[in-house]
């Protein structure tokens, strides 16, 4: 009897270890190092475009995972700026108002500093530890790196440094500078990861239309009505500059927005912070916990009771609408998945986002 409580015990015990451990394996963190020197402009018109469907492509991959996305853009000296970071976050809205805010300029001969921007990204952005999170990076490019800058780190060494913290790094090579080709294929092999060629205009962006677009915008945009902004005046601010932005978008930049939020499991949320609504249902924050201050307007003038009906009824709308939106995004889904096997879509990698999204599936399996 004591032998079958113990085997019991044990058996529970490992149960509850692989739980856990199954509860850890939910976080994915991935930056794109992107060369943003003018001939890189059509390749960046397109990322703009399709950031919110690579998204989409971690959530398909594993809709538990918290994912947080940064972006390293680099050029040379002499330009503008050699690297501008934006840092880890999972503020997708975010990353995306920095992206669209992006242009290409400069460069106009090569090498680039690819070594600055590779540094920068593998030991000042702020990378979760521990086995339950997936790193990985996409260096995207053109032109090789400066090696002839001194005192400066070169990659090499870096992509020591990103194999000792389990950083995949990816390489995409925009164009076929042939200079470029041997050291992509390199910085790959070091990083443990893939490289990938793609036309230096980054390739057709594949729009497919379904019947059920027009129904899934519609519905985002009651779902966004039901955002309410609190915080101090700047944060308000803030989250209803990022929903007029999110409003601003294309169409198909919008499906892939909705895609996003709708796929996944733990956080249900119409934008990552700022909306009270979001934040109290994913326990971010509790409504009493919120400074009258911080509220807006019109729920100040309202009893504490008063208060978590109007929060209440506005989550009750929310789930409805959402329940809809999973059962019109996965139409979409099996849609989209029949039109690219009839025009042969589907395993074309020859561009950004496509190559991108494929080497997440495999790497994030």
């Amino acid at each position: 009897m004591k032998r079958l409580f113990l085997l019991s015990a044990i058996s529970l015990f490992a149960l509850n270890a692989v739980s856990v451990n199954a509860a850890m394996q939910q976080r994915v963190e991935v930056a794109f190092v992107l060369d943003t020197t003018g001939s890189m402009a059509d390749l960046i018109d397109g990322a703009k475009k399709k950031i919110w469907s690579i998204a989409s492509t971690v959530v398909d991959t594993n809709p538990d995972a918290d994912i947080a996305m940064a972006l390293v853009a680099y050029r040379d000296r002499g330009d503008d700026y050699v690297v501008q970071t934006t840092p880890l976050s999972e503020d997708i809205q975010g990353l995306y108002g920095k992206l669209v805010k992006l242009e290409a300029d400069g460069g106009g001969d090569t090498p680039e500093s690819v070594n600055e921007a590779l540094q920068n990204a593998i030991s000042d952005l702020k990378w979760s530890s521990g086995d339950h999170v997936k790193r990985i990076v996409f260096l995207v490019g053109d032109a090789p790196p400066h090696m002839d800058y001194e005192q400066e780190r070169q990659y090499p060494r870096i992509l020591k440094d990103a194999k000792d913290r389990d950083i995949i790094v990816n390489t995409v090579q925009a164009g076929d500078m042939p200079e470029t080709t041997p050291i992509w294929k390199e910085i790959a092999q070091y990083g443990g990861g893939r490289y990938m060629a793609i036309p230096q205009s980054g390739g057709d962006v594949v729009v497919i239309i379904s019947p059920y677009d027009d129904e899934i915008l519609d519905l985002q945009g009651e779902l966004d009505g039901t955002v309410v902004p609190y915080g101090r005046l700047e944060q308000k601010e803030e989250t209803g500059r990022r929903m007029v932005e999110k409003a601003a978008a294309a169409p198909s930049v919008k499906l892939d927005n909705s895609k996003f939020y709708a796929k996944r499991a733990l956080k249900k949320e119409v934008i990552t912070g700022g909306d009270l609504i979001g934040d109290v249902r994913n326990n971010a924050v509790a409504l009493d916990g919120v400074a009258e201050t911080d509220l807006p307007d019109d729920m100040r003038a309202l009893s504490k009771d008063e208060r978590k009906a109007y929060v209440a009824e506005r989550l009750d709308k929310r789930s409805k609408m959402e329940a809809r939106m999973s059962e019109l995004i996965n139409k979409r889904d099996a849609f989209v998945v029949e039109e690219q096997a009839k025009t042969k879509t589907a395993g074309n990698v020859d561009s950004f986002d496509r190559a991108v999204e494929d080497t997440l599936r495999a790497q994030l399996n």
